[in-house]
């Protein structure tokens, strides 16, 4: 039997669906987790982002200060947070040191997506606002964050297909999420097991991105659409154009 075979015979097994440790209740783990800490992360990045980019007070600390963060490697983060002795008492701690590694690997591109989408809004746009009696804090709640949502839906997706491919290692610390069977298969050698899990991950954090993507469609202004369409269909005929003439 081939491997492909193998990994087939795997997916259609219908035992390998049911049960506490099932696909399907990998998926849901999986789910709740990435959930969790992208909810988190947005509440805590946009609204932070936001008032950096209508502020400008200290956005170059925290911002570097955030992405600098990124360098610490998600799977070092949460084994170190999974063995502190406030978080092993827990009784879901695996979950919790999961949850607050996942949200750390989350805030960066969200809170840095909300600071440029706020600080590159059309300042004659605020000054309209102003002029109508707006105070600083409805511009900001009114005016620069619809504006500034697109950009901001960019950086919720990135975030949210990172925290969904990388929220596999919390089966390391006890999570039976969907890398459980990754993990699984590399420790029998398995690699039909491991290969499969990896596939459901992978197609997982695909919907994740095909769903987001909708919704960033969604709460980008009509007029904001038309303008980039006929961007890049101008774009597009100058390519052609060039390529004409080249010929």
């Amino acid at each position: 039997m081939n491997f492909f075979s193998q990994v087939a015979q795997f997916l259609t097994t219908s035992s390998n669906w049911t049960g506490t440790n099932g696909f399907l209740a990998q998926l849901g783990r999986q789910i709740e987790l990435s959930a969790v800490a992208v909810v988190a992360a947005v509440l805590a990045g946009v609204g932070l982002g936001a008032f950096l980019g209508h502020t400008g007070r200290g956005s170059f600390v925290v911002l570097n200060s955030a992405n600098a963060a990124r360098a610490i490697p998600s799977f070092a983060l949460v084994t170190l947070i999974a063995i502190q002795p406030g978080i092993v008492r827990l009784q879901q701690g695996g979950f919790v040191a999961a949850a607050i590694t996942m949200f750390a690997l989350a805030v960066p591109p969200i809170l840095t997506n909300a600071y440029v989408g706020v600080r590159d809004v059309d300042p004659a746009v605020r000054s309209a606002a102003v002029a109508m009696g707006m105070t600083p804090r409805q511009v900001l709640r009114q005016v620069e964050i619809p504006l500034a949502l697109p950009v901001v839906m960019a950086g919720v997706r990135t975030a949210s297909v990172e925290v969904v491919a990388t929220a596999t290692l919390a089966a390391y610390v006890g999570v039976a999420d969907l890398g459980f069977n990754i993990f699984a298969g590399l420790d029998t050698r398995n690699n039909a097991e491991t290969f499969s899990g990896a596939l459901m991950v992978a197609v997982l954090a695909l919907l994740v991105d095909l769903l987001l993507a909708g919704a960033a469609r969604a709460v980008t202004p009509e007029g904001t659409r038309r303008t980039t369409r006929a961007a890049r269909q101008r774009g597009t005929g100058l390519m052609w154009r060039q390529a004409a003439a080249r010929s």
